[in-house]
């Protein structure tokens, strides 16, 4: 892996992520606010990106390429659009990372490093805050409608009562 120094007063790099539809509707200074406390990480073929029950603190965009999610050697996903997030959910809990990312070919990524919160203003605490998770919830907002319609799918064909304690 390869990687940059934080990613302060990139504007360029800014001017590029408004072109992803997760960020558009974030302004240049909210940007800018994210890439200080991000890296470009370039990743070859079959590097890990991250490992099953480590307790770093990053998330990840993808900018190019694609990761494999697996969990216990089973793939789960494979990221492959500009702007889609990985390994939020550690950032999220705080609790290991329940799965693995690993690049398939060629893979780049900005690195946000969600430690750097506490090193933040009080101000710009809220605004990473705002920007992190609102990023998130669209994710998680985008998986929990696919998983519905999925196990709504599978409870037609099997009888499985839903929502059911």
């Amino acid at each position: 892996m390869k990687e940059t120094d934080y990613l302060v007063g990139n504007l360029k790099l800014a001017e590029d992520l408004k072109k992803i539809p997760v960020f558009e509707p974030f302004t240049q200074d909210e940007l800018q606010t994210l890439l200080s406390m991000s890296k470009l990480r370039r990743y070859r073929a079959g590097e890990t990106i991250i490992q099953e029950g480590n307790l770093d603190s990053w998330v990840y965009f993808l900018v190019s390429g694609k990761a494999e999610i697996t969990q216990k050697g089973k793939t789960l996903a494979v990221i492959d659009r500009p702007g889609k997030i990985f390994g939020e959910m550690r950032f999220i809990d705080n609790a290991p990372r329940s799965a693995a990312a690993t690049a398939k070919g060629e893979t780049v990524c900005i690195a946000v490093d969600g430690d750097y919160v506490d090193k933040l203003s009080s101000k710009d605490k809220v605004t990473f805050g705002y920007i992190l998770y609102r990023v998130i919830s669209e994710i998680l907002v985008e998986r929990l409608r696919r998983t519905t319609k999925e196990f709504m799918a599978l409870k037609g064909k099997k009888g499985i009562s839903f929502w059911k304690k």
